[in-house]
C-alpha cells in the first residue's frame, strides 16, 4: 500500500463527539434513581430493592445480548448497531417519563432502555478502529469512557436538585427528551468509516467473529484482565447503586450521595483525560491498570468508614481517578494483546464481565448489616481490590508497533 493511501481525517471527531453523546445520555437514564432511592421508593409505593432493580436491570439484560450485540457490531457495523442502541433507548426514555406513577411501566420501559446499552458499550473500540490510528485509540476509548462518567454524574448530581422543585416523571421526561435529541444526531452525523484507512496495512484487518473470540479466550492475560475488570466493575456499579443506601446510616442526605457519586465521576473523567494518553505516549498499559487498582483501595476505605463530607467526597474522587479511569486502558489493552480478534468482540467480552458484576451489586445489599451499613461490603470491596492487583501484576504489556 503506498505511503499516503492511509490517512487520519479530521471528521474522525465529529462521529466521535456524536458518539459520546449518546453513551453519555443512556449513563443519565441508567443512574438517574440510585441518588433518590429512598423518594423514588416513597413515590412508587415500592421497596429500595425495586428502586435498585432500574439500574441492576442494565446489568442483567447485558448478560445475554452482550455476544449476539458484538457479532452485529463485527458484521454489520458500529454504525447500524449504534443507531439501533440509540432509537431503543430513545423510545423507551421518553416512555419512563411518561409512565407516572406506575412503578411496573417504569421497569418495562427501563428493560427497554437497557436492551439499547450493549448496542453502544461494545462499539466503544470498534469505532476508533475505524478512524484513529492505533496510536491515540486508547485515548479516543478514553474520551467516550469521560462522556459515560460525565453522564452519570449528571444524573447522580441533577436527579437530587430536580426533585426539589419537580416530580419524578417530569424528570425523566426531560431526560427522555435529551435523550432522543442525541439518537437524533447520532443518525445523522455517524459514519461507517473515512475513505481510507488511518492506519497502514494489517492494523485494521480483523478476523471473524467466532475465529476471534476462540483465539482470545485462548490468551491468559486476557483472562486475568476479565477478571480484574469483573471486580472494578462491581465495586464501581455497587457505589453507583446503593450510594444513598450506604451513606444513610451515617445521616448524610441524598444531596450528599448525589455529590459522593459526582465526585467518584469527576475523579474518572479527570483520570480519563489524563492517564489514557499517557499510556499511548509511553506505549504502556499494564503498569496504569496496577496503579489504578492499588490507589482505590484507600478510597473504598474512606467511603466506608468516612464521617464527615470533605472525607467522604474525597474519598469518592479517589475512587474515580484511580478505578473508573483506567477503564479505557484495560480495553485498549485486551483488544491489542487479543489481535487479530475484532474489537467489538474483545469489547463486547469485556463489558459482559463488567455487567455481570450485577452479582456482586447483590451481593453488596444482601451483605448490609444489622443497622443497614454496608461496610462488610466496602471491606469485601477493598480485599477484591489487593487480591485484582496480584492478578494485574502477571499480565504483560502488548507489542506495540512502531509510530507512524
Amino acid at each position: 500500500m503506498p505511503e499516503n493511501s492511509f490517512r487520519l481525517y479530521p471528521y474522525r471527531w465529529v462521529v466521535l463527539a456524536v458518539f459520546m453523546f449518546t453513551n453519555l445520555t443512556i449513563q443519565a437514564l441508567w443512574i438517574s434513581y440510585a441518588p433518590i432511592t429512598g423518594p423514588a421508593a416513597q413515590f412508587y409505593g415500592v421497596t429500595d430493592l425495586k428502586i435498585g432493580l432500574l439500574a441492576m436491570t442494565f446489568m442483567l439484560a447485558f448478560i445475554p445480548l452482550s455476544i449476539p450485540v458484538s457479532w452485529a457490531i463485527d458484521t454489520y457495523g458500529f454504525r447500524l448497531a449504534v443507531s439501533i442502541g440509540a432509537v431503543l433507548m430513545a423510545v423507551f426514555g421518553v416512555v419512563r417519563g411518561l409512565a407516572g406513577a406506575d412503578y411496573n411501566l417504569v421497569l418495562l420501559s427501563t428493560i427497554g432502555i437497557a436492551v439499547a446499552q450493549p448496542f453502544l458499550l461494545n462499539a466503544w473500540t470498534k469505532l476508533p478502529a475505524q478512524w484513529f490510528g492505533i496510536h491515540e485509540r486508547a485515548t479516543a476509548v478514553g474520551l467516550v469512557t469521560l462522556a459515560n462518567l460525565v453522564g452519570a454524574g449528571l444524573g447522580m448530581v441533577l436527579t437530587p436538585l430536580l426533585i426539589e422543585s419537580m416530580p419524578i416523571p417530569t424528570i425523566q421526561l426531560i431526560y427522555g427528551a435529551v435523550t432522543a435529541f442525541s439518537a437524533l444526531l447520532f443518525i445523522l452525523f455517524a459514519r461507517e468509516k473515512p475513505a481510507t484507512p488511518p492506519c497502514p496495512p494489517g492494523q485494521e484487518v480483523r478476523a471473524l467473529m467466532l475465529d476471534g473470540l476462540k483465539h482470545a479466550l485462548k490468551i491468559p492475560e486476557f483472562w486475568l484482565y476479565l477478571t480484574a475488570f469483573f471486580v472494578a466493575m462491581g465495586i464501581f456499579n455497587g457505589i453507583s447503586t446503593w450510594v444513598e443506601n450506604i451513606i444513610r446510616p451515617r445521616g448524610f442526605s441524598p444531596a450528599d450521595a448525589g455529590t459522593l457519586g459526582a465526585m467518584m465521576l469527576v475523579g474518572g473523567v479527570l483520570g480519563a483525560v489524563v492517564l489514557p494518553p499517557i499510556s499511548d505516549r509511553l506505549h504502556k498499559r499494564q503498569i496504569f491498570i496496577l496503579i489504578g487498582f492499588i490507589f482505590a483501595i484507600p478510597g473504598v476505605l474512606g467511603v466506608a468508614f468516612a464521617v464527615s463530607q470533605w472525607v467522604l467526597f474525597a474519598s469518592a474522587f479517589v475512587i474515580g481517578f484511580f478505578l473508573v479511569s483506567v477503564g479505557p486502558i484495560g480495553m485498549q489493552y485486551a483488544a491489542e494483546i487479543t489481535y487479530p480478534t475484532p474489537e467489538g468482540t474483545s469489547n463486547g467480552l469485556i463489558q459482559l464481565f463488567g455487567q455481570a458484576s450485577v452479582v456482586f451489586v447483590y451481593v453488596m445489599e444482601a451483605a448490609r448489616s444489622g443497622n443497614g451499613a454496608f461496610t462488610p461490603a466496602l471491606l469485601l470491596s477493598a480485599g477484591l481490590l489487593a487480591l485484582g492487583s496480584g492478578l494485574i501484576l502477571r499480565m504483560k504489556d502488548p507489542v506495540f508497533l512502531p509510530a507512524k
